[in-house]
């Protein structure tokens, strides 16, 4: 009834696919969907890693059933309690009353909190290990990677790192969860998105959570979210090192815009102009009236360059323009060369405000910020366009 192909020898993926929920926690959207997965370990000892939404939890137990058939589970290791993964604790708890739960202090914590459970409980610290019988898990603790109790879980005998958060991505797993056995195209994208909205913020905590990683001699990633990465553990290991350390990708250029009547979107196309003008054919342009925010911060921690414009709106800049300003700032997204650009009826705002984001975030102003009053002049169309070539003379400078 259920796949049952092993991710090593009795190692087995029993998590699921939500193809329903629009919004990942209620505000990210998931054109893709989104798969929630939980790992069982078959020895002497039988363990749990994490579970899945608890809207799920019939298909979840369903699975567990079909492997263990009258075996019980005597460990659950939870690796994080977000409720997406920890969700179905409380039933899996009545099903099995005598399983003993596995996480740090910070873990019980909020396991009380949620759960009201505060009983059977094994408590591990960093280095600390777990014997099932022919395996054993060792854990090791990654808080804010990207909630403070986190912690992953590895087997030393297949050389698999039960990962929690860490390596996921939006998208559900389509006719398997190997990546081996799938086209992984649709993941790499959604992967930046899921890093740059979810664990964004947490550049300094996942550098060392990733120094722990990469002393291992990792053969397999098995995530909470996504594929099981084989065959593309490395690519997905050096993306999570680029971006935590906020290094951009590829050459290019994210231009932003807030326009109401047209004005700021005619100094947008000028602006691009002149980016590919200058040399740099990777030029994203996104209209923030008409794309998530989740998918701006995705290209802006992909490409080195940004470049954000927008007329003024109740003397400040645009409302959509402000909401893509905090989440770039919450994030903390570093090394950016950045310019900006605006337009204005009566009385001109943005473009001072835009200015200033430079300092704040502490990024490079590139070239002269470009402020239109009314109607798009010749004059101003052409500053746009050298605004433009400007970033792009810059992006050339770091060619290597």
């Amino acid at each position: 009834m259920y796949n049952k192909k092993p991710v090593a020898e009795n190692i087995f993926h029993v998590g699921v696919n939500d193809r329903q929920k629009s919004l990942f926690e209620n505000y990210l959207p998931l054109p893709e969907g989104v798969a929630y997965n939980s790992y069982l370990i078959v020895d002497e000892k039988i363990a749990l890693i994490d579970t899945v939404d608890v809207s799920f939890a019939d298909v979840y137990f369903a699975k567990i059933n079909a492997i263990l058939k009258d075996r019980t589970v005597d460990y659950l290791i939870v690796n994080h309690m977000e409720p997406d993964h920890a969700g179905s604790i409380g039933l899996l708890k009545q099903k099995y009353p005598n399983i003993t739960v596995v996480g740090n202090a910070k873990t019980f914590d909020m396991l009380k909190g949620y759960f009201d459970i505060n009983t059977q409980l094994h408590e591990v610290k960093e280095g600390d290990t777990l014997t099932l019988g022919k395996r054993t898990l060792t854990f090791y603790m990654a808080p804010m990677v990207h909630w403070p109790e986190v912690m992953v879980a590895y087997e030393s005998n297949d050389n698999i790192l039960f990962s929690a958060d860490a390596f996921g991505t939006f998208g559900t797993n389509d006719g398997d969860y190997l990546d081996s056995c799938i086209n992984t195209d649709k993941y790499w994208d959604e992967m930046r998105r899921y890093y740059a909205c979810i664990v964004g913020k947490y550049g300094m905590p996942t550098q060392n959570a990733l120094k722990k990683i990469v002393a291992l001699p990792v053969k397999t990633i098995c995530s909470t979210h996504g594929p099981v990465w084989q065959q593309e553990l490395n690519k997905v290991v050096d993306l999570y090192d680029k971006w935590s350390r906020y290094e951009a990708e590829a050459e290019g250029v994210v231009i932003a815009f807030g326009s109401m009547y047209g004005n700021t979107q005619q100094l947008t196309e000028a602006v691009a102009e002149g980016v590919v003008a200058g040399g740099i054919k990777n030029v994203v342009i996104y209209n923030v009236s008409k794309t998530d925010t989740s998918f701006i911060l995705s290209d802006i921690f992909k490409y080195k360059g940004l470049i954000i414009g927008c007329p003024t709106y109740m003397g400040g800049v645009y409302p959509l323009v402000e909401k893509l300003l905090s989440s770039i700032e919450c994030r903390g997204i570093k090394n950016r060369l950045y310019g900006c650009y605006g337009s204005f009826t009566w009385a001109g705002a943005a473009v001072k405000q835009l200015t200033a984001f430079a300092q704040t975030m502490n990024w490079e102003l590139v070239g002269n910020p470009v402020e239109n009053k009314q109607a798009v002049s010749g004059e101003k169309y052409q500053a746009g366009f050298e605004l433009g070539q400007a970033m792009a003379e810059k992006l050339k400078a770091l060619r290597q």
